[in-house]
């Protein structure tokens, strides 16, 4: 049987977020869109993802921790643990040769109480019916494992996604604030049919890379070529941002490597603010101009601009 401490590689008392953390670590290095080439990472992918799926619900975690689900969430069985319907334990065998647990023997009124409740039923004590008359509560169905691949601007500014479920149907999601790969979201009810209900549908969801903007925590960073005329001179100048273009003030006498900061321009966070968008300015300098060489003609920069680097 599959044991979701082990999957993930944490204690049996690990907390919520070591649990968390130790997924998000795991996930991200078996992505399946990381691991075109290796079909065995994709179902590594799916077992760890419902190894997560039952440590981060407080129920199921109890019922794992009390035996009652297996690995994969399904009813444990309430005999046979070890494969052929006995008990397992510390066995001595007792009067008339019947394994019992310890010296003190075995009272299995208290076991099958705990199995199927206590009281009514079939005269209690005689049979099966007189183990208890209520029954254990009917299992919802299965949950349904979902992934979501997201753009980079669209997670920034949380633009509302739509998913297609497996009964045919589809669903406009809107992305929670903080987003990022490995970001798990709970559809309930959006799972496998089962006596006690339907289960849930689990998105995972995955940040796509960008062409040019770089994630940074709550904040994004671009590097922005500029000319040589424009980063003397200072202009104002059209720069990109995932809520669209925006006009930046470059200051004159501005240097390669200047940061500027546009405020807000960043990723949503939990607390309702949103980051910022780091914008390092890069110039740009023309191959083989030769206008430029005479344009400086004779001049030098007398400066010992690398002397903090002791060069």
């Amino acid at each position: 049987m599959a044991d979701p401490y082990s999957i993930l590689g944490v204690a049996k008392g690990a907390s919520e977020a070591e649990v968390k953390s130790a997924y998000r670590k795991l996930a991200k290095q078996l992505h399946p869109d990381k691991n075109k080439d290796n079909p065995k990472a994709s179902e590594k992918f799916s077992e760890v993802t419902r190894a997560y799926d039952i440590l981060s619900d407080k129920t199921k975690r109890a019922q794992f921790d009390r035996g009652e689900i297996d690995g994969d969430g399904n009813p444990a069985m309430p005999f046979g643990y070890g494969g052929g319907g006995g008990f397992r334990g510390d066995q001595r065998t007792g009067p008339g040769g019947f394994s019992g647990f310890g010296n003190e023997g075995a009272d299995f009124g208290d076991i099958f109480e705990g199995l199927f409740g206590r009281g009514g039923g079939a005269a209690a004590g005689g049979g099966f019916g007189g183990f208890g008359g209520r029954s254990a509560p009917p299992q919802k169905g299965a949950n349904v494992a979902y992934r979501l691949a997201v753009s980079f601007v669209d997670a920034a500014t949380q633009a509302p996604q739509r998913i297609s479920l497996a009964d045919g149907g589809t669903i406009d999601l809107k992305l929670p604030a903080g987003v990022e790969t490995g970001t798990q979201m709970r559809l309930a009810g959006k799972g496998q049919a089962g006596p006690g209900g339907t289960g849930d549908g689990i998105v995972t969801i995955t940040v796509k890379d960008h062409p040019f903007f770089v994630r940074e925590g709550a904040n994004i960073r671009l590097d922005l070529p500029v000319t040589l005329n424009e980063a003397v001179k200072g202009a104002k100048i059209k720069v990109p941002t995932v809520d669209g273009p925006v006009m930046l003030s470059i200051p004159a006498g501005s240097t390669s490597g200047k940061v500027m900061r546009l405020k807000g321009k960043g990723f949503s966070q939990k607390g309702g603010d949103r980051g910022d968008q780091l914008v390092r300015l890069m110039i740009d300098l023309p191959a083989d101009d030769d206008a430029l060489v005479a344009l400086l003609g004779g001049w030098t920069d007398p400066r010992a601009v690398r002397a903090d680097l002791g060069v």
